[in-house]
C-alpha cells in the first residue's frame, strides 16, 4: 500500500461510520467501473483504435480544446 493510500484510510478511520461506509461505496463503485471499462475495450480493441483516431483527427483539426493542467495532491 502506498504512503499516501496510508494517509488516506487513517484519515478516513476518524470518520463516523455512516461517512466511511459512503466514502468505501464511492471507491468500490469507482473500482468497478474501471473494471468494466478496462473489460469493454479489452474485447473491442479496434474499436479504442478508432476511437484514438477520430480524437486525433479532431485535434488536428482545431476542433479540440486543451484541459487545465492536472492537479498535484
Amino acid at each position: 500500500m502506498t504512503e499516501l493510500l496510508e494517509r488516506a484510510i487513517a484519515r478516513l478511520k476518524t470518520l463516523p461510520s455512516n461517512e466511511q461506509d459512503a466514502i468505501a461505496t464511492m471507491i468500490l463503485e469507482e473500482l468497478e467501473d474501471e473494471r468494466r471499462w478496462d473489460e469493454s475495450f479489452a474485447r473491442s480493441p479496434n474499436l479504442l483504435a478508432k476511437l484514438a483516431a477520430e480524437a486525433m483527427t479532431e485535434h488536428i483539426a482545431g476542433k479540440t480544446q486543451e484541459l487545465e493542467p492536472e492537479r498535484s495532491f
